[in-house]
């Protein structure tokens, strides 16, 4: 027996040593990846490759780790890194030309048509642009449009159909399984929570989609249109008929130039940059261009500043990290933008479907003190709708890109309740209470009418709160703007109609728009918000550092520690939410 507990004791030991090494490799990993002295070097006659195979937000993020400034991150793979990148592209010498290859990019319309617009000036200093798949997602297509001449492999395909939209509804699954959400809301066109209350589309919500479906249709073929020299009639006819489903069918429509391997096309880059076929053609990623352009722009002097505080993510209660928006860490990175003296005007991204209730008026009041004292301008992503829109009504100005889905103007509260599945189990829950209304609500019974009266009576109250914001912050009547909101989602072009925003743009305009507000010509960007990580939390995983979480299970147990966590998932969702159904992928 001792000879087996030795055996067991040095092999445990033997893996306990691996992971400290593990872990100890990936900290001098991050270290020396990391490394802030690391140059990029641009070799005269280059050609810069537009790959955006990778997830695009706004903002790419700077996070300070406490205690280990050396992990430090300030990437710079963001969307406007990547169009900062491709505006100095154009006047570098260095750069002959731009290259976009076999995407598949992940982005929003409102994203790709920002990096489009920039290609459309880059065009301007006379370089040349080209494009290459194997298969043309409508997307990238759409992004590769702008080239001088577009190709494709002799096999590949041209993806061009038209938008399309799928929701899934529970109504019957809830029934048959017991497992039910509790549903009230405010606003005929709030569809987040319809797929719990019915088993079809409502046709108030099919209406919604189909206008914002065709409204971002019509603004991609408009612009198609404009760059292929192809009518709009005739771009939704070839996608009606799928017309150009392989390579020699998208060439004789006149979405493609030339038909070619990728060896071929690649002679034609060297053609391009006067390289003989045996030499190889320099190339730069747009992520380390975009590193190199980033330490370029800052060397720019001026004591100006303008922050930029980025809002993207579903909105939550509580502090928010890289893929929520939190009311702690925007209310922090406002109050630093409205006390930074040498910032002199603040502009807020926004592309958040919305959430919770109470976060977004706790940023609204933010917003409202900067204010006061600096001009506050909002430029709008992909999506601004619901919540999303709380927080930018108040601004003095609203930009919004053509395809920006925006205003979702309503209200809605969800319970979970599985009544249902415990009676299928043979749970019964019962309560005890020294008052009419001491339980609240709970998750084994079904929701009385009294719970669903004061429910409704809060988001009642949160709807009339929300449409004054908005008549405040836009200069319209309430009955103005309820005459338009209801849940109703909205493109960015009609929101320009209907008074919701201002003007149709993107980040640069509503940049332009707050220096001038402030009569400055040159400034800096400063970008917010600034996330802050833990290393000693993040070593946590390798059992490295007690958890606070571990110290939970040896004092609660490990079962309690269970139910704890479900609680804390279920509440998660703090109060009534204003929220956009972001789930709705547009295909």
């Amino acid at each position: 027996m001792s000879f087996i507990k030795r055996v067991l004791s040095t092999v445990t030991g033997i893996f306990v040593f691996l992971f400290i090494c593990l872990a100890l490799l990936i900290i001098i990993g991050i270290f020396v990846g990391s490394s802030p002295d690391e140059k990029i070097i641009v070799k005269n006659n280059s050609v810069l490759d537009l790959k955006l195979d990778f997830p695009i937000k706004d903002y790419a993020g700077k996070t300070v780790f406490k205690n280990y400034d050396f992990l430090n991150e300030d990437n710079k793979n963001g969307l406007f890194n990547i169009i900062d990148a491709i505006k100095y592209a154009a006047t570098d010498d260095k750069i002959k030309g731009i290259s976009i290859e076999n995407n598949f990019i992940q982005a929003g319309y409102s994203q790709t048509k920002a990096i489009r617009d920039a290609l459309l000036e880059f065009k301007k200093s006379d370089k040349f642009i080209v494009a290459y798949a194997d298969i043309y997602t409508q997307k990238d297509y759409y992004l590769g449009s702008v080239a001088d001449t577009i190709f494709i492999n002799p096999a590949g395909m041209l993806e061009f159909n038209g938008l399309s939209t799928e929701r899934l509804y529970f109504k019957d699954f809830q029934e048959k399984s017991g497992l039910k959400m509790e549903v009230v809301r405010l606003g005929k066109y709030k569809s987040a929570v319809e797929p719990f209350l019915e088993n079809e589309m409502s046709e108030n919500n099919r209406e919604q989609i189909k206008v914002y479906l065709n409204g971002i249709w019509g603004e991609v073929t408009k612009e198609i249109s404009e760059s292929r020299a192809v009518s709009v009639e005739r771009l939704n006819t070839l996608a009606d008929s799928l017309l150009t489903r392989s390579a020699s069918l998208a060439k004789s429509s006149k979405l493609i130039d030339k038909i070619a391997y990728y060896d071929e096309y690649e002679n034609g880059l060297r053609y391009a940059t006067s390289l003989d076929e045996s030499k190889k053609i320099n190339t730069i990623s747009i992520v380390d261009y975009a590193i190199h352009t980033a330490n370029k722009i800052k060397t720019k002097k001026s004591i100006n500043k303008i922050a930029v505080i980025y809002a993207e993510g579903e909105i939550i209660y509580g502090e928010g990290d890289e893929e929520t928006v939190g009311q702690g860490t925007m209310s922090r990175s406002l109050i630093d933008a409205r006390e930074d003296d040498k910032v002199k005007a603040v502009v807020i991204r926004v592309n958040s479907p919305g959430g919770s209730a109470l976060a977004s008026e706790l940023i609204w009041r933010e917003i409202e003190l900067t204010k006061k004292v600096k001009p506050v301008i909002v430029s709008m992503g992909d999506v601004a709708a619901s919540g999303g829109y709380y927080i930018a009504c108040n601004a003095d100005k609203i930009i919004a890109e053509p395809t920006t889905i925006t205003g979702s103007i309503g209200v809605f509260g969800v319970l979970p309740n599985v009544k249902g599945l415990a009676d299928k189990w043979g749970i019964n829950a019962e309560q005890v209470s020294t008052n009419k209304n001491s339980v609240v609500y709970s998750l084994f019974e079904p929701m009385s009418e009294t719970q669903e009266a004061f429910i409704k009576e809060s988001i009642l109250d949160i709807y009339e709160l929300f449409t004054n914001r908005v008549a405040e912050g836009r200069g319209m009547t309430q009955d103005e703007v309820k005459a338009i909101s209801e849940g109703r989602v909205w493109t960015g072009n009609d929101a320009l109609n209907n008074g919701l925003v201002d003007e149709l743009g993107g980040l640069d305009v509503a940049l332009k728009h707050a220096a001038e507000a402030v009569e400055i010509d040159n400034y800096k960007i400063k970008e917010l918000p600034i996330f802050e990580k833990d290393l000693d939390k993040l070593l946590q995983g390798f059992g490295l550092v007690k958890s606070k979480e571990d110290i939970l299970k040896e004092e609660l147990g490990e079962a309690n520690y269970k139910i704890m966590q479900e609680i804390k998932s279920i509440s998660k969702r703090k109060g009534i939410q204003l929220l956009f159904p972001f789930d709705t992928e547009i295909k």
